[in-house]
């Protein structure tokens, strides 16, 4: 009887394990078939234990069923997470892998002594048809919609070549962030976000953005390099979900640099 009661135990405690499934490429397909929306799969991904193919062969599956980048992203982030050294070992802290100097969510720049260093933000103020403007809580405005920055040029100012480095936040890829050449006026620097449509929008090129690729150096951390092709001059790198409608005055930010030759 006693040693029955032990089995029962002992089976009890391996409930817990058993329940918890681990979660692999066909589960996220099969979630997105079933309809799921992509922010509660997202969710999932990151919460759950998994165990992710990001072969060539398993990212083109993943595309194939339908499940588009921010998700595959996600995909990619997990598997590089628990390959990590840092998840190996019990209670060890994700930001152990990080590169020196990056510690939380933001832009870095490498400083001459071969550093990173954080980027302060800019307060951007946006205008469209000439008047401060309402923004509509799902960012579409009519006509263009113009980012301007206080001041002729940036605090920062630097020397090409300029390596930057985007922290991005969970779920968001560095293609969400935009490279903007600014144009100068007499106090200000300012920008054309979108001649009609969605601000921001990941599918339509703007006046002032500036094409980079991003190299993935840890999990999240991605970065890219400004050369002397560019030209001298302002520039600014926007982060996704710059523009609010809490505050005309103050409707977004934007880590901008100078470079003067």
């Amino acid at each position: 009887m006693r040693k029955l009661a032990l089995l029962l135990c002992l089976f009890a405690l391996s409930l817990p394990a058993v329940a918890q499934q681990i979660l692999t490429n066909d589960g996220v397909i099969q979630m997105k078939k079933a309809g799921l929306s992509d922010d509660l799969i997202l969710t999932t991904i990151h919460a759950a234990q998994g165990k992710f193919d990001v072969s060539p062969s398993g990212l083109i599956a993943l595309k194939s069923a339908g499940l588009d980048d921010k998700l595959v992203e996600a995909i990619v982030d997990k598997a590089s997470d628990l390959k990590s050294p840092s998840n190996a070992a019990a209670g060890s802290a994700s930001t152990s892998v990080l590169p020196t100097g990056i510690d939380e969510v933001g832009v870095y720049y490498k400083n001459k002594a071969g550093v990173w260093t954080e980027m302060m933000p800019e307060i951007i103020n946006y205008k469209s048809g000439g008047f401060l403007k309402s923004l509509a809580t799902d960012g579409i405005v009519k006509g263009d919609l113009n980012g301007h920055i206080p001041g002729k040029h940036a605090k920062l100012v630097v020397t090409f070549p300029v390596q930057i480095a985007l922290y991005v936040p969970e779920g968001t890829s560095p293609t969400e962030y935009l490279l903007l050449r600014l144009r100068v006026n007499s106090n200000n620097r300012e920008f054309r976000s979108m001649t009609g449509g969605v601000i921001h929008s990941s599918g339509g090129a703007t006046r002032d953005e500036v094409p980079f690729t991003a190299t993935k150096i840890a999990p999240r951390v991605y970065t890219f390099t400004l050369d002397s092709k560019l030209g001298k001059g302002e520039y600014g790198i926007m982060p996704p979900g710059s523009v609010t409608t809490s505050n005309l005055a103050s409707a977004g930010k934007i880590y901008s640099l100078s470079i003067p030759e």
